[in-house]
């Protein structure tokens, strides 16, 4: 959600702050800040509504200069979108940044204001800076004043904190909300994203759970939960400032659409070997554990719930193993019986999505015999804390809307069927046939993609219609809801999904000339009972749009329009079937003229309930 960035340094660091909120705009956002002291050890603050681009145009008119600072791009969550509810918010010598929420801030806003502070803004946020300066005043030092507010603090967070009298340090404090520690040549950083930080380093460090740290120019302390000085690892990311760029695309998602063969050769890489799936690459308990499944419970929030459903298929129909599916956020707010050997699964783009992340921490306490996370950043707190691993290896995905997250994720799902269905006795013929189809999903893919004129064309036979119904059945169901939620998402156009064998079940009301109704139909067993829900459509006026394979016998005439898909077999069909839906909604959303990447009101990685 928010955007976090903080420097210290030897050169002016206003140009990284804000070229780092530009990085991190993909989050989601509503207002952005500036603060940084100066060299009379005066905070200079710039706030402003809107985009990164006007805060820039601010400080172009009334320059800020300083060797420290911290910056944030906000999404409202108390108060409403106003300058003075922006951040960074101050307190005297004392200015804070804050991603997240603090739930007791009421309670403890009444206390300050008995002591006579003063609030300018709505925001839980000020009651942070005024009560870390409330400690600062009497007498402790910095770090030991953010450790006893972060102790009166109850939520999920990141905390950013600068004090203008001593401008040689930033503290920070991680709870829940995810934050890294950049690592430079005589200056260091602290973000909320890796991407923010790729222009100046490609060394981090992530801070766990409840981490307090000291961030100087040429030092780092890191405090664990019990405030013991501690050594967190460095990596080095393979990420490059290049690979989160658009190149010669308009947008982000358009660019991450086309990167899914890539992305698709990259899940795949060190995971096959002789046609056949490599267990060990979920880590060094895998054999233990997949000899012990006996029932999978599968937990994901959005996109990542989507390709979660089409596991399920997957999981019961090759691997034979009972699979449930649920959100996260319901998951975690209901009394769960657990079958005996159930595996604990959930997936996420970033690892750090709230519900799915406390999802997991309840698991751990709940009688699953493991957990398995199907993640894309390799350091995120899903991973960290899970038994097994299965990276997708997408690289940076920046626009909001998930397109090369949800075909890895799916690929991966292949993959951790194959593994269970081999220790559950599949035959090793099917298995390399099965693995031969996961190849052949690159070029299939490079074919799909070849289909972006025909749908740059189609989409004009959406962009001013108000409702979509989506179509599908078995694994295709939860691919029509993925192609449902990308057109809602960035077209702002209402979109439904629906098994398609429930329409006589109240849906088939919906239906007449003015609702488009999107239809995904490969060539499998279920394609004659799809023929049947189409012609019910059809009957009341609808006007169809089926992706078919052209061995489906199916073509366009009157209110029905055929768009033909490359073969695939039915086993990958899901992935394949995925790429043209989000192409349509890309193109739709374009026509419509809405903000593609960061589409209203929502944000890349949900790091609060």
């Amino acid at each position: 959600m928010c955007g976090i960035v903080g420097a210290v340094a030897e050169r002016n660091i206003v140009p990284i702050l804000v070229e780092g909120l530009r990085r991190l705009e993909y989050r989601g956002y509503d207002s952005a800040g500036v603060a940084v002291v100066d060299a009379e050890q005066q905070i200079g603050l710039c706030r402003t509504v809107g985009k990164v681009a006007e805060l820039e145009t601010k400080l172009d008119k009334s320059p800020l200069n300083g060797r420290i600072g911290v910056a944030h791009t906000r999404w409202a969550t108390h108060g409403g979108v106003t300058e003075e509810n922006a951040h960074p918010h101050l307190s005297g010598r004392i200015a804070v940044i804050h991603n997240g929420i603090i739930e007791n801030f009421a309670e403890i806003k009444e206390e300050l204001l008995a002591k006579g502070y003063e609030f300018k803004s709505e925001t839980d946020t000020e009651v942070a800076a005024h009560l870390v300066h409330d400690y600062v005043k009497q007498g402790m030092d910095l770090v030991e004043a953010v450790g006893k507010a972060v102790e009166r603090f109850e939520g999920a967070y990141a905390l950013l904190v600068v004090d203008a009298e001593d401008p040689e340090r930033i503290v920070v404090s991680r709870v829940a909300s995810p934050l890294v520690i950049g690592l430079g040549l005589g200056e260091n950083f602290v973000a909320s994203g890796v991407p923010a930080l790729l222009p100046v380093t490609q060394r981090f460090i992530y801070l766990e759970q409840d981490d307090l740290a000291e961030i100087r120019r040429d030092s780092i302390k890191i405090y664990d939960a019990e405030r013991k000085l501690v050594e967190r690892e460095v990596h080095e990311t393979q990420w490059d400032s290049e690979a989160a760029e658009k190149g010669p695309y308009r947008h982000f998602m358009l660019k991450e659409i086309f990167d899914q063969p890539s992305a698709l050769a990259n899940t795949l890489h060190g995971r096959i070997e002789n046609n056949r799936v490599l267990p060990e690459s979920l880590g060094p308990k895998a054999k233990e554990l997949l000899d012990s499944v006996e029932h999978i419970h599968i937990v994901a929030c959005g996109t990542s719930y989507h390709a979660g459903c089409v596991g399920k298929y997957w999981l019961e129909s090759i691997a034979g193993v009972p699979c449930q599916v649920e959100i996260a956020s319901e998951y975690r707010y209901r009394k769960t019986v657990v079958p005996a050997n159930t595996l604990f699964v959930t997936l996420s783009q970033s690892g750090e999505t709230a519900d799915t992340l406390e999802a997991l921490r309840l698991a751990k306490e709940s009688g699953y015999i493991g957990s398995l996370t199907i993640c894309n950043s390799a350091h995120s707190s899903m991973v960290r804390e899970s038994d097994l691993v299965m990276m997708t290896h997408a690289g940076p995905e920046i626009g909001v809307a998930s397109t090369k997250a949800f075909t890895t994720q799916l690929l991966s799902m292949l993959l951790v069927t194959l593994m269970l269905g081999r220790h559950r006795g599949l035959d090793p013929e099917k298995e390399q046939a099965f693995v031969k189809e996961l190849v052949h999903t690159v070029s299939t893919t490079e074919k799909a993609l070849a289909m972006n004129d025909q749908l740059k064309e189609l989409a004009e036979d959406f962009a001013e219609k108000h409702h979509t119904l989506f179509l599908g059945r078995g694994p295709m169901w939860p691919i029509a809801m993925e192609g449902a939620l990308k057109l809602k998402e960035i077209s702002y156009i209402h979109a439904e999904a629906y098994a398609a064998g429930e329409l006589k079940h109240g849906p088939l009301a919906l239906i007449d000339e003015d609702m488009p109704v999107v239809v995904v139909a490969p060539n499998n067993d279920l394609l004659d009972k799809l023929k049947s829900n189409m012609q019910v459509v059809r009957a009341r006026g609808g006007q169809l749009y089926v992706f078919a394979d052209k061995d489906t016998g199916l073509e366009s005439e009157e209110g029905i329009t055929v768009v033909e898909m490359p073969h695939a077999d039915r086993l990958v069909a899901p992935i394949v079937y995925t790429v043209p839906l989000q192409l349509l909604s890309y193109h739709v959303a374009v026509l419509k003229g809405t903000d593609v990447d960061q589409p209203r009101n929502l944000a890349k990685s949900v790091t609060v309930e």
